[in-house]
């Protein structure tokens, strides 16, 4: 058992990590990139900009060393969210759930809308230079969106009767009622367009990481 837990968490957190890794230095790293320009003046917004690299955009290949230290970090990251994954699969078992690549693709998933999706509902993805409330608020706000929505998940997928749909149901709702912790008003250094866009990728990368954590770990977690 503990073999299989560690086998399968080692290898969902490595895939999960390096396809992080890649997909935001494509698709992530560059806006993070420029919107670091924006808060540190090299570029204002509305306003003279300094010079742009000739794509337009700054050079990402040439801060290799940070890259290697953004895919070590993602790497270490998703092992880490692989272990958590695979003890609440091998708990699940115990209780006669079946774990497959396909199932495991579904709680990858899941664990997309608990960790990333639902917190981002109130607390959406930031570019440097954003302005937000406290940071220790925003932090309980963020781990109490995840506990409350995958308790929620959890008992819509393994709850067997009416009162438990309804508490999840407000599980769920609940952290969005309270309300997510914002300034009174809203101002930055970058583009607000920008800032959009960093957002919706951030959220489009994690979708897919997530899913192969779940299905490399079932998958794993499915051998004899």
């Amino acid at each position: 058992m503990l073999k299989k837990l560690f086998t399968g968490a080692l290898f969902a957190g490595l895939a999960a990590g390096a396809l992080a890794a890649l997909l935001q230095l494509v698709f992530v790293t560059p806006l993070l990139m420029e919107g670091e320009l924006y808060e540190f003046g090299d570029r204002v917004h509305f306003g003279e900009s300094g010079p742009m690299s000739p794509a337009g955009h700054p050079a990402i290949w040439t801060e290799m060393p940070r890259h290697f230290t953004t895919f070590a970090s993602n790497l270490v990251t998703y092992t880490g969210f692989a272990f958590v994954v695979v003890a609440l699969m091998a708990l699940a078992s115990k209780f006669g759930a079946r774990i497959t690549a396909r199932t495991g693709a579904v709680w990858g998933l899941c664990a997309f809308l608990a960790v990333n999706l639902a917190p981002s509902f109130g607390l959406p993805p930031e570019l440097p230079g954003t302005m937000s409330a406290d940071l220790d608020i925003r932090q309980i706000w963020w781990m109490a969106t995840i506990g409350a929505t995958g308790t929620g998940l959890a008992l819509l997928a393994f709850g067997r009767m009416n009162v438990h749909y309804a508490l999840a149901l407000i599980l769920i709702l609940a952290p969005h009622l309270v309300g997510a912790p914002h300034l009174d008003t809203y101002y930055g250094e970058a583009p607000p367009e920008l800032g959009a866009l960093f957002a919706v990728r951030s959220l489009g990368v994690a979708a897919p990481v997530w899913t192969l954590l779940g299905l490399v770990a079932g998958w794993v977690w499915s051998r004899d």
